[in-house]
């Protein structure tokens, strides 16, 4: 006698599935945060970028931290027609050691990054590692998250970077928290192309 308790369990699940699908009727752009401490923050950011552009729309990625070219991510989608890409840091924090230094930088990252957040021609926005700068003070909180609310309303935005502040978690649509459970670096293992730059 053949068990019916697999098929009544997905007949269950689909209704649940097909109600909550007719139940989302509006559209808007969202707001996505990615934190934590886990690896995959800014890979899903960019994994959305190659969405897009598999849709023929128009993305921009604005990179906060990171000031090396030779990323593989950049090398390949940087290069694609539809994706602006712009380095805007000096290196990591705990290179540059100069807090107005990093300031001055996080400021004149953010006027591209506004810049982006009022092109009605860029579907998706990527702000990598932009948490940084808000827990670090080097943004005010407020100015940002007003820039966000006043981008275009079809406008899809990508937040990555560790200890997103309370005031995007507030704001955003979706937000996924990354956990680290073990990382090669840990082990020794330095970065690897493909996997980690």
């Amino acid at each position: 006698m053949p068990d019916n308790s697999h098929s009544l369990r997905m007949e269950r699940k689909k209704a649940v599935v097909d109600a909550a699908i007719a139940r989302a009727d509006q559209d808007k752009g969202l707001l996505l945060v990615l934190t934590g401490n886990g690896k995959g923050k800014s890979s899903s950011a960019f994994g959305m970028v190659a969405r897009t552009l598999g849709y023929g729309l128009k993305a921009g990625v604005a990179q906060f931290l990171k000031s090396r070219r030779d990323t593989g991510e950049e090398g390949f989608l940087g290069n694609q027609p539809g994706v602006e890409w712009r380095v805007l840091g000096d290196g990591f924090t705990w290179e540059t050691q100069n807090r107005e230094a990093d300031i001055a930088t996080a400021k004149r990252g953010w006027e591209v990054a506004r810049q982006m957040l009022k092109d009605e021609s860029l579907h998706l926005v990527v702000l990598d590692e932009l948490t940084y700068l808000l827990s670090y003070g080097y943004l005010d909180e407020k100015e940002v998250c007003s820039d966000l609310a006043a981008r275009p309303t079809m406008q899809h935005v990508v937040i990555t970077g560790r200890a997103a502040p309370q005031c995007l978690l507030d704001i955003a649509d979706t937000v996924s928290e990354i956990r680290d459970v073990k990382h090669a670096f840990r082990s020794g293992i330095r970065a690897q192309p493909g996997i980690d730059l």
